[in-house]
């Protein structure tokens, strides 16, 4: 069984009216992380996940959750 990482990530920054390097500067990461990110090839450590949830006022959660895979 596989599973893979879903996040709301681009959504959210979009709605905040973000650029990629905007967020990745305002969390204290690259652009190139943000947009790894986004893609899925990047999982953000818990640190990092918490972060970005409160910055955006959501729960980890809402943002970030696994989708599994049979």
């Amino acid at each position: 069984m596989s599973d893979n990482i879903i996040n709301h990530v681009r959504d959210l920054r979009l709605k905040a009216g973000l650029t990629q390097a905007e967020l990745g500067k305002i969390l204290g990461i690259s652009r190139q992380s943000i947009i790894a990110m986004e893609k899925g090839d990047y999982i953000p450590s818990v640190l990092l996940a918490l972060k970005i949830a409160g910055f955006f006022r959501k729960t980890v959660d809402d943002i970030f959750h696994i989708a599994f895979e049979k």
